[in-house]
Formats: structure tokens, sequence, C-alpha cells
């Protein structure tokens, strides 16, 4: 058994792309846990996805034995946690593992908003945070600007941060020496009985699902058998270990270890990230606080491009969610597209990642959907509805109210673009809270805004009218009473069921008339009349049509009466009429595409 002194849990907080991940590395390098030949960027991240995009989605866990200048022996165990707003809760229930943490912020861009959410969650849990500027190396770094920002946003002294390049390694072992001298040893009684928090989880074909934990209070040994607070199931311990960074097997773990555990646990839903593990001989009283579901915040359907792909896409999304609980779907049918899934995300990154997954892990072709969010409906039966999903909406004369979920936006960006961000938030329905100034040239910008606003194009123009530059964060605040209808597109009289959109009554004509506008030049043309309509209830509030391509059937006739060629225009009308009767437009997956990018030109 380890003495609980010689142990720090510690984890690196910070935005995207300031280098948590490069440091992390050079931790390895320093302490000689990876060898030359086994040696890459990134070491932590193990998807190809989160190498190439710099960013992690998956948390880690690496336990380094480690000697200090004193001469004594620790153990440090660094949980890698992801950085992005929509992975807040595995951040949360990581930051509770921990002990305290490493706030990294480059030395070049200073306070980013992540780096603020983040640091506030570790706050919540009164860690010990230790400020290191990273990338001082370079020309363009200003240290002294950087640490002006930290104490006006976080107010951390930063009179002791350190000096870091995470690429170079300079700085590196004295963040170590820190890590050690600042950060408190964990507590816990290792004779109380067996609390441990799950931080994360994911499926293994050979060993079921392998369980990242921290023990809080008590010991857990090989060969027990434990038991689940959230759903009261039991299983045997089989496998016990920690990540060194590869697999080390470990007999047993008290009160302060983070390690790995397998017991032959079938579904990831059976071992939630935020549940409480204890012994089914001798169990606790209560979990460890802060466990919540986890429910998706964006909808979106998937559909195969090609109908016989249905069955392969279904086997990919089954085998993506065993390795992601947050992820769910549902079969759903659509006019338009056939067969497909209605999927759910936690958010635009998280949906992103998973479309990109599953066309390059599992070459699958896919035409996605317009995403929307969930929606609360009160009808006039007294009964509430939660909509992800347009078609599923009621009658308007059923709804008694309509409510939309609202976000606490926050956007940090040079003052230069102050004037841009603003015109975007007032134009997407936000309210705003809050205007201050980090130092003299960064500004964060705070508003109340519609979340179904943030997931339609809102980052894209974010970063467009910002050069790049701005950054944000955003948290659910409630869900607020709105002026919603339900946008439908017709294609000749028939609705398309996969363009629906739930958008404000006040952008409903708008953006029927740009999307039937780019539905006409995408549709391409027919040996029929071809009418696009925008229509909100039975009100047609936008229409485009599309001739339908000529022949000349009168080309032939190169004399005599006139009737023999109004006979011919006559049966060529009637024929036409049949087509549009019997015929169907094939809508093109630029027809989809379209949709996203409405107000684009």
């Amino acid at each position: 058994m380890l003495m609980q002194a010689s142990i720090r849990n510690f984890c690196i907080i910070a935005h995207i792309d300031h280098g948590k991940s490069t440091l992390a590395d050079r931790i390895l390098d320093l302490t000689g846990l990876v060898s030359a030949r086994s040696k890459r960027d990134q070491y932590l991240d193990r998807m190809d996805l989160e190498r190439e995009r710099g960013i992690t989605i998956k948390a880690q866990t690496v336990r380094i034995p480690y000697r200090a200048k004193d001469g004594r022996e620790y153990i440090l165990n660094l949980i890698d946690t992801p950085g992005h707003v929509d992975f807040n809760y595995e951040v949360s229930r990581s930051l509770a593992a921990c002990d305290g943490a490493l706030l990294v912020v480059d030395a070049t861009q200073g306070v980013e908003a992540q780096t603020l959410a983040n640091v506030y969650l570790a706050l919540d849990y009164n860690h010990e945070i230790i400020p290191v500027l990273n990338k001082i190396d370079l020309p363009s770094a200003d240290v002294g600007r950087v640490k002006l920002e930290i104490e006006e946003a976080i107010g951390l002294d930063c009179a002791e941060a350190l000096e870091v390049s995470a690429k170079t390694g300079l700085g590196v072992e004295e963040a170590l020496e820190e890590v050690i001298r600042r950060l408190p040893p964990p507590g816990g009684d290792p004779e109380a009985p067996l609390k441990a928090l799950i931080f994360d989880s994911w499926y293994d074909p050979y060993q079921g699902v392998v369980v990242l934990f921290r023990v809080m209070e008590g010991r857990l040994r090989r060969g027990e058998r434990i038991r689940l607070f959230s759903t009261g199931v039991e299983y045997e311990v089989l496998r016990l270990g920690a990540f060194s960074p590869e697999v080390v097997d470990i007999e047993s773990f008290s009160a302060g270890e983070v390690g790995f555990l397998c017991a032959n646990i079938k579904q990831l839903g059976d071992a939630r990230v935020g549940d409480t593990v204890t012994l089914a001989a001798r169990p606790a009283e209560s979990p460890v606080p802060g466990f919540k579901e986890v429910k998706p915040m964006v909808f979106c359907g998937l559909y195969p491009t090609d109908n016989d792909a249905y069955e392969e896409l279904k086997s990919a999304l089954e085998k993506l969610q065993l390795n992601d609980a947050a992820f769910s779907f549902e079969a759903e049918t659509s006019q338009a597209l056939g067969f497909g899934f209605r999927c759910g995300f936690l958010g635009l990154l998280h949906m992103e990642i998973i479309q990109e997954r599953l066309e390059r892990e599992f070459q699958v072709e896919l035409i996605a959907t317009a995403p929307s969010v969930v929606y609360k409906v009160e009808s006039t039966d007294g009964r509430t509805l939660w909509v992800d999903n347009p078609v599923k909406l009621p009658d308007p004369g059923r709804i008694a109210a309509f409510y939309e979920p609202f976000m606490r936006l926050d956007v940090h960006v040079p003052h230069e673009y102050v004037g841009n961000i603003l015109k975007l938030c007032e134009e997407k329905r936000g309210r705003q809270k809050d205007l201050r100034y980090l130092t003299g040239s960064r500004v964060i910008v705070s508003y109340e805004m519609p979340f179904a606003e943030i997931v339609f194009d809102f980052f894209d123009r974010l970063k467009s009218c910002s050069r790049g530059y701005a950054s944000m964060e955003y948290e659910l605040i409630d869900y607020r009473s709105g002026d919603l209808v339900r946008l439908d597109i017709l294609i000749n009289g028939d609705p398309v069921d996969a363009l629906a959109v739930i958008i404000h009554r006040e952008k409903a004509y708008a953006h029927g008339r740009a999307l039937a506008l780019k539905l006409k030049r995408t549709i391409p043309k027919q040996l029929f009349e071809v009418i696009i309509q925008a229509a909100v209830g039975g009100k047609i509030i936008a229409r485009e049509r599309n001739a339908p391509v000529g022949k000349n059937v009168t080309a032939k006739c190169y004399g005599g009466d006139i009737t023999r060629k109004r006979k011919l225009l006559e049966r060529q009308k009637e024929g036409k009429k049949r087509m549009k009767r019997m015929g169907n437009v094939e809508l093109p997956q630029e027809a989809f595409l379209a949709a996203l990018r409405v107000g684009d030109e």
C-alpha cells in the first residue's frame, strides 16, 4: 500500500491549443516513462482524430513514479481531461478525482473562454491551482500582459506563476516540483467503507467495460465483489491496474489512489461517468456527490447516401456507442431520405467528431439534416412534451406554450472586433448581460442567447467576424417561452420532412425565402414544372418555380396548317401534366447541404 503523503493527483486544464497535451508529453519524457522508440507527439491522445485536430476527446490517466529533488519517491497521477465545453461534465468528474491543477495559458494569446470555464469548475472543488505560462520561447510571448490577465480575470496570484516551454522542455521539471510542494496529498480514510468515483469508462472487446476510478475512501482488492450505486448491480473485480503509461497490474488500491478495473461489465451504460463503486459486502451509505445522467443537447438525422448501406450505418453507430455513452441514436424514417437514425450529441463539436469518425473509421457516406435542439412544449391537454425533431411537433392549435433552451454565452475577443461581435449577437436574438475589459486590448462579452441560434451557424460567423481571434464557451441557464413556429418546405405540394425546422416567427420569412431560393438553384431541372414553397402552418410565405426543360416538338413541322403544330403542343402539354402528377423530384445531397448553409453566399 502507498502512503497517502507520497501521492499527488492533478490534472492540466487549458483552452484548446494552449499546449496541454504537449506539456503532458514533456512530463512523460522527463520522468523516463516513454522510451525513445515508442515516443510520439500527444502521447496520451490515442485517437488519430485527437492528434490531427490538436484536441483531447477522451480523458486519459497516467501513473508517474517520480524522485523529487529532496530525494523522496512520489507517485504523481496525471489525469488528462478534455478542454471543450461539450465535454463539461466529464471535465467536472475528472476534476473531482483530483486535488489540484496546473492552469496552462498560452503566453502569446492570453486567457481564453474555456480557460475560464474550466478554472471555475476547479475552484468549485476548492482545488489549489498553479498558473503555468506556456510558449515563452516564442518571440510574440507577452508574459507580463498574460499574468495581468490571469490576475484580473481569475483572481489568481501570479507572483509565483511558472514560465515553461512545453515544446523544448524548459521549466517542466520546476513544474513537477511545484506540484509536489503546492498541491495537497489526497484525503480519505483507508479503513472506511469503499467509495470510488468513476471518472471515465470505455468498452474493450476482450475485457468488457474498462473503468477508470479514484478511491475516495476505503480499499479495493482484486477478487472482491463491488456494487455500482446508480444501478445496484454487483460484479466481481477480475483485474486491477494502472496506466504508467502502459498497463501495470496492481493487487489492491487504497484511499487517494487512481487506477482502472475490469469486472466483466457488458455495457458502457452500466458504468456511467460520475457513478460510485462500493463493496457489496460492506457498502458505503452514500455515493460521491455530483453524479447526473448526461443528456444530449443537439440532435440531427443521419442517413446513408445509399439506402443499401442502412445496416452498415446501424452497425457503425452501435460500435461507436460502445465507447461513448453520451451519444444516443434511434431509427427514424424520412419520406425524402428513406431509412436513417435520429442521433443525439452533447454539442456541436461532439456531433462533428461522431460524423467524422463514421466517415473515416467505418467508410459510411452520410447525409446529415440540419441540427436542432430540444424544445419544451406544453399541450392544451396538460401534457409536457420534449421535442427534438420538428416532425414530432404537434399542430399549432394544440400548443399551449412553447419553450426554448437559453444559454449564457461568454465571448473573449480583442477590443477591435467588439462591434462585430455585438452586432452578431443582437442579430441572433441575444440579450447583453455584461461587457468588461480584461486588459486594454482583451474584452469579455456576456450574452443570454437561445441555444438554437448558437447551434445553427454562430461559431463559423463568430470566427469570420473576428478573423479567428474570438473564443467562446456556453452553459445552459433555463427554458424560456418564445414565439416559435415550424417552417416546412414543400416540393410540388409534398412536404419534405428532412428540411423542416423550428424557428422564431420573426425569422421565418427571411429563412424560408433564402432556403427556397437555394433549393431552386440546387434542384436540377425536370421535364415538368417544380414548385418550391416555404410554409408556416397552412400559410405559404415563400415560393420559387423551376421551369420545365423544354423540347421543341414542332421542329419537324416545316410547313402546312397551324393546327398540326397546335395538336403537337397540346399533346406535349398533356404529357407534362401527367408527368407532374406521377413523377417524383429526387432531391440531391447538395439540397440538404444548402439547407445547412442558408445565409452564406
